[in-house]
This record gives C-alpha cells, structure tokens and sequence, in this order.
C-alpha cells in the first residue's frame, strides 16, 4: 500500500500516514509506529529512496525506485490474482 501511495509522487512519512487514510475513506489509521518501520524495510531493499526535504521543516522524504515500481506492478498482479480466486468461491 505504501508503494501505490508514493507512485504519484514522493511524500513526508505523516503524509503517507494521511493519504493512505484518504485514499481508504478513513478505514487505514495506521500509527506512525507502523508505518516508519515499513518505509525503513523498503528503503534497506531498495524499493524506496529517500533525501532531507529543504525548507524551515526538514523532513524526510520518500520515493519509488524503479525496483520499486516494478514490485508495485508484481504485487498488484498478485493481488488481482488473488481477489478474483476469493471471488470465485464466493460467488
């Protein structure tokens, strides 16, 4: 999911918290707890990069890498692979 945030563009680690909440209707409140770890894990394997943001307000910001974009593309597949067989038994 963090992933598919930051494919529009990069983002501070509170705005990732705050579009995945929108972009969910409000049904993903992750704490930061969570979610600093998870940038951590993604930047060590190379699907994210980050850099110090300018201005009065340093921050860190984050951004897909091309092995990023491509493990998007991997697990959405997936993920569409996966829903339509719980939907056939569902259905």
């Amino acid at each position: 999911m963090i992933l598919a945030v930051l494919e529009t563009g990069p983002l501070h680690g509170y705005a990732i918290i705050e579009r995945l909440k929108q972009r969910s209707a409000g049904a993903l409140v992750l704490p930061e707890g969570t979610v600093y770890p998870a940038l951590h894990r993604l930047e060590a394997t190379r699907l994210l990069s980050s850099s110090w943001s300018d201005g009065r307000r340093r921050r860190r910001v984050y951004r897909l890498t091309p092995a990023g974009r491509r493990e998007l593309a991997s697990r959405r597949d997936q993920w569409r692979a996966f829903t339509a067989a719980i939907e056939a038994v569902l259905a």
